[in-house]
């Protein structure tokens, strides 16, 4: 069985995530995070849905448009 994480495919994910995804690092004042861990986890989400539903109800959106194509 092959390993999961050889350097192939952990190259192949790197590429399609590259290719997919914008990435933003945020900040947030110390010992905020593990709040917003627990605020995610609460509603079964990770801190990467949670966060891209808070943006998108910030800006007033259902869903991200795709600009991919554009």
């Amino acid at each position: 069985m092959e390993n999961k994480n050889s350097a192939a495919r952990i190259r192949a994910n790197n590429k399609y995530n590259a290719k997919a995804y914008d990435r933003i690092n945020i900040a947030v004042p110390k010992g905020q995070k593990t709040a917003i861990q627990a605020a995610a986890s609460e509603v079964g989400e990770s801190i990467n849905q949670y966060t891209n539903k808070a943006i998108l109800a910030r800006m007033g959106l259902d869903e991200w448009k795709d600009t991919a194509e554009e």
